[in-house]
């Protein structure tokens, strides 16, 4: 089953915003296996993981992150998307997040800076981790100048609709703000807080699953 890369992830999600001046980075193909063992699941040649979609793995999945925010009580559930067609309103939250994540301040590119490890994926602010027990693909990253960027995709066993949800109770357990969207079948909750950025885009499989692309500034 084919997944989409983060090399042609990060014009749409990061560069949308900045009407597609910048050049996206370009993969590695000696990507090493994950610095963090706890993320690295069964990894493959190019350091991606295996990605475990059985009805047990959902379960453990979903009960570590109803744990990560206090349990089933504490998880928020997202407000309804707004079906985006073509360009993000330029007042938006999302278009808010995507800008700062690939030009923070106005300033720079950090987009065609990004450097493609899977390491990347174990420096993910505090507040936005890869979802419990879930399976990287990719990772990209820079904190070259301005830039605090990654790039993340991964696989989970879990809905799109249950992965929204825990980040938007993330998202407003840290202050952030938050919108949710619906734009080219990506599910996309994105939002700010000060200079620091998220940007969350999540499709289904056909096996139940999500695909998902995590991107964060700063935080």
């Amino acid at each position: 089953m084919a997944y989409r890369s983060i090399a042609s992830l990060a014009p749409v999600l990061l560069l949308v915003a900045c009407n597609g001046q910048a050049e996206p980075a370009k993969a590695s193909n000696d990507d090493p296996a994950l610095a963090d063992p706890a993320l690295a699941g069964r990894t493959g040649a190019d350091g991606s993981a295996s990605a475990d979609m059985s009805p047990q793995a959902r379960d453990a999945a979903r009960s570590a992150a109803l744990a990560l925010v206090g349990g089933p009580g504490a998880m928020k559930q997202a407000p309804p998307a707004r079906a985006v067609n073509g360009q993000l309103p330029k007042d938006s939250e999302v278009y808010a997040a995507a800008r700062a994540a690939a030009s923070p301040g106005g300033k720079g590119d950090c987009a065609s800076l990004a450097k493609y490890t899977s390491a990347w994926a174990a420096k993910l602010p505090e507040a936005f981790p890869v979802y419990p027990k879930a399976a990287v693909q990719e990772a990209a990253g820079t904190d070259e100048g301005a830039c605090a960027l990654r790039v993340v995709n991964f696989i989970t066993p879990v809905p799109v609709a249950e992965v929204i949800d825990f980040y938007f109770t993330r998202a407003g357990g840290a202050g952030y703000s938050a919108q949710h969207i619906r734009q080219g079948g990506d599910d996309v909750l994105g939002g700010t807080k000060d200079e620091a950025s998220f940007e969350v885009a999540a499709r289904a499989l056909p096996n139940g699953g999500s695909s998902v692309d995590l991107i964060t500034h700063g935080g």
